[in-house]
This record gives C-alpha cells, sequence and structure tokens, in this order.
C-alpha cells in the first residue's frame, strides 16, 4: 500500500497536493492543473508541467489532489473519457498511516498523516483522508468520498460516493452516511444521512431542521 514508484504525476496544483508533497510523497516528477497562469511555476518545490488533459499523452502514473469530492470525480470520469485507464493511478499512505492488514485501500486514494484504519475496512478508488482521521472495523468508504481531518467512523459505518466529512465529526457504529451528502465540522451523527442532504450539529440534524 506504500506508493509510488518513480514517475508520478500529481493533477491538481492545490492545497491537498501541497499536503501530499508534505507527508514524504516519493517520485513525483511534476503537477498538472489547467490554471495556464501556474504553468512553468514550481509548487511545493515541484513544477507545473501542463494542463491536466495532458495526462492521456504521458506514462506516469497519477494522482488526483483534488479536494471536493464531486470535482475529483469529474477530473478522473474526464481523464477516463481521454483514455486513462484506471490502472494509471497510484495510492499515497503517508508513513505515519496505520492500516491494518485486513483492510483495503483502492487506487487513487490519499491517506495523510496519523490516519488509522482498524480491520477489515474497505476504502474505494480515490478516497481522501486528511490527517488524524479514524476508521474503525468494517467501515466502507465510497469512491471519491472525503474524510477531513479528525473525522472519527465507528465500526460499521457506511460513507456513500463522493460524502464530504467536516473537520472533527464523528459517526457512530452502523450508521449510513449517503451519496453526496455532507456532514458539518464537529458534528456528531447519530442517524442515518440520507443521499445529498447536508447534517451539522450535537447531534447532527439537517440542516434548516427544528430542534
Amino acid at each position: 500500500m506504500r506508493a509510488v514508484s518513480e514517475g508520478l504525476l500529481l493533477v491538481g496544483a492545490s492545497g491537498l497536493a501541497r499536503e501530499v508533497l508534505a507527508a514524504g510523497i516519493t517520485g513525483v516528477v511534476g503537477l498538472l492543473d489547467d490554471d495556464v497562469r501556474l504553468h512553468g511555476e514550481e509548487i511545493g518545490g515541484v513544477p507545473v508541467l501542463g494542463p491536466v488533459g495532458d495526462a492521456a499523452t504521458r506514462t506516469e502514473q497519477l494522482l488526483v489532489c483534488i479536494g471536493p469530492s464531486e470535482a475529483r470525480r469529474e477530473v478522473v470520469r474526464r481523464l477516463a473519457r481521454l483514455g486513462v485507464p484506471d490502472d494509471r493511478y497510484a495510492r499515497f499512505v503517508a508513513r505515519s498511516a496505520r492500516i491494518g492488514t485486513t483492510s483495503e485501500v483502492g487506487a487513487g486514494s490519499i491517506l495523510l498523516d496519523a490516519v488509522v484504519v482498524t480491520a477489515d475496512a474497505v476504502l474505494g478508488q480515490h478516497v481522501v483522508v486528511m490527517p488524524h482521521g479514524t476508521i474503525a472495523h468494517d467501515a466502507v468508504v465510497a469512491d471519491y468520498a472525503t474524510l477531513a481531518s479528525g473525522v472519527s467512523l465507528a465500526g460499521g459505518v457506511r460513507v456513500g460516493e463522493a460524502a464530504y466529512l467536516g473537520m472533527n465529526c464523528a459517526v457512530r457504529q452502523r450508521l449510513s452516511i449517503g451519496a453526496a451528502a455532507t456532514v458539518g465540522m464537529s458534528a456528531a451523527v447519530v442517524g442515518d444521512v440520507p443521499d445529498g442532504e447536508t447534517w451539522a450539529g450535537v447531534p447532527a440534524r439537517r440542516l434548516g431542521e427544528k430542534k
């Protein structure tokens, strides 16, 4: 699970890319970004080589460093339309992260410093877990989900595709966070969050719902 081989491009000259670089990723030869103002500049000491679409004509492995879940998914889909296959994507697990031997992390996923994944958890493709996240036994995190710093998932939690969980939120065991749902920072989730809804607070409630 320790990526990465030599010859890696980071897609997106973003804050997430700088965090990945700071976490000690190796083998990075450049970044790709559609902002032409960045072309020829350096981000974290790494050159921005050109637009995202250039990935289709190059041979290096790729890691999509775009924070928002749905934007990250759209870039991967765009590259797929350009002929970029799934096996081009690396995964990055920071050295200080701990991944249980019975857990799985999909291609394209990024787990930063001090993340802990315990037993029999499954993380899909292009998942991002920011520093100090905890994912307990039997949790399932679907493709493109984003867990901000300090998120805690108890055992058996299900997180849907492209969901976003804000800093330091906690989710009780065996609950579900729906696809494209948003959970606010420091929320305490004690009930299932439906697809596409935004919940916040302690205990967490759907935004706009009366207490």
